[in-house]
């Protein structure tokens, strides 16, 4: 499964808010059932930032949401994105 959070950052928050998400994505990828992470800025609108976490299942990302670095690390973070759902499974390949 992936799970995909949007941001929309002023630019002036740019360098910050990179370092915040590169954190979490550090803190992510310490748990279990962890598989990779991606972070993005929009081509076409600058303020625009994701984060992406691919996980073996949905229980590994929503035992990660419990540990206690993602407690405080990402979750703080996670919480200023895009109000939107952001859990997607992949089809079977």
């Amino acid at each position: 499964m992936i799970a995909i959070a949007r941001f929309n950052v002023r630019l002036a928050d740019a360098g910050q808010f990179q370092r915040d998400l590169v954190g979490a994505q550090d803190a992510f990828s310490a748990c279990p059932g962890y598989l990779s992470g991606y972070i993005g800025q929009n081509l076409d609108d600058s303020s625009l930032w994701s984060l992406t976490t691919v996980w073996q299942n949905v229980g590994s990302y929503r035992r990660a949401l419990s540990n206690n670095q993602v407690k405080m690390v990402a979750i703080p973070l996670l919480a200023t994105a895009i109000d939107e759902p952001g859990a997607y499974e992949l089809p079977d390949n």
